[in-house]
């Protein structure tokens, strides 16, 4: 397994160039992501079938080459497992990549596990165990050992084979439009930024609260995300879900209050006057600004039987056609038919996953009918 490593825009400018002729090329990242908001990008594999480029950014200031292979329609980046390669991607230039294909899920159009792993993979197509022993590593160090280098290497190396053997199978299959539709659906999702006034309804047991002081988390979250964001900290090293969650059910309102409840002594010398201030404020709000009770879905009327029905639907259609059932529809997949149902089913336009795209055919009249009974 020969690799070269890139340290030189201009020797990556050439590789991007020459893998920009080709019909697909390999890509992995390797990144460290421990108390920060963003991935920390260490290296990036590309192979293009001839050349294996482990191009290092500490060494390149300009990546351009590869950002622009990247929205080369007319390459297919294949990637594995590669919803956080995308985070990497688009936190460092700015930009999705276009035409992808991730092997994860062409393996599961198989009837794999969706969340089936490279090296098991490798395994069974191609016979070949790998070593994962570096897996954990600190790719942001400096220098790389032959053993991270080999591993890194080895993720690209190994996928080509495993892309060709998995893309042939799916064709005859006749899955492979709809495993396209999934990895594009995958790029869709990442391109959706957080969004700091709606940042509250994803902290754990907001439903408990009254409006009043969904006010106050909502507040408090939405600054939280921003700070986040400022400083590259990951949201729990800001201030932890729960806490934020108590300055709103315990309308806290001095440092005192905050050690009774258990805050982190940082939390407190760093933030503790900002929370109190934004509490304060949030907590006087107008009647008409205050959001509105979160409903649960389980609490909907029916959920329970509802959501048996569904599954018993989606694991009949995974026997007739040999699909994981957790491909054609996770629990939250349903839940979003559920809510779509109850909230707004008038919306044509705005179909749940499930209900759309190639999955239409085989559950979208299935789901209805459960639906509707």
């Amino acid at each position: 397994m020969n690799y070269e490593i890139v340290t030189s825009a201009e020797r990556l400018a050439e590789i991007c160039q020459a893998a920009r002729q080709v019909e697909a090329v390999m890509l992995d990242t390797e990144f460290v992501r421990t108390r920060t908001l963003y991935p920390k990008l260490g290296l990036v594999q590309l192979f293009d079938g001839e050349t294996l480029a482990l191009i290092d950014p500490f060494e390149i200031e300009d990546m351009s080459s590869l950002w622009a292979l990247l929205a080369d329609e007319s390459v297919m980046k294949v990637l594995h497992s590669c919803s956080e390669d995308l985070e990497v991607f688009l936190h460092h230039s700015g930009e999705l990549p276009s035409s992808i294909v991730d092997t994860q899920i062409l393996a599961a159009f198989l009837g794999h596990g969706v969340s089936t792993g490279f090296a098991a993979l490798v395994d069974n197509y191609l016979g070949v165990t790998l070593d994962k022993g570096e897996s954990r590593t600190d790719w942001c160090a400096r220098p790389l050992t032959d053993s991270q280098l080999n591993y890194a290497a080895a993720d690209v190396h190994y996928l080509a084979p495993l892309y060709a053997a998995l893309k042939e199978k799916v064709q005859q299959a006749g899955w492979w439009d709809a495993a396209l539709e999934e990895s594009r659906n995958m790029v869709d999702k990442k391109r959706k930024k957080p969004d700091p006034e709606k940042a509250y309804l994803d902290v754990k047991n907001a439903w408990q609260l009254r409006p009043r002081q969904l006010a106050v988390l909502k507040s408090l979250a939405a600054w939280r995300l921003k700070e986040a964001q400022k400083r590259d900290l990951a949201l729990n090293f800001v201030v932890k879900d729960l806490n934020l969650w108590k300055m709103a059910r315990f309308n806290i309102q001095t440092k005192r209050q905050m050690q009774e409840q258990g805050f982190d002594r940082k939390e407190i010398d760093i933030h503790g006057n900002t929370l109190i201030k934004l509490t304060a404020v949030a907590i006087k709000s107008d009647e008409a600004d205050l959001p509105q009770k979160i409903d649960r879905i389980v609490d909907l009327p029916g959920y329970k039987s509802l959501m048996a029905v569904m599954k018993e639907k989606v694991t009949a259609v995974a026997e007739e056609t040999g699909l994981p059932p957790e491909l054609l529809g996770s629990k939250k997949m349903l839940n979003r038919v559920i809510r779509w149902h109850f909230d707004k089913p008038e919306e044509a336009d705005k179909l749940p996953v499930m209900m759309d795209g190639w999955r239409a055919p085989l559950l979208a009249d299935k789901l209805k009918a459960a639906l509707a009974a």
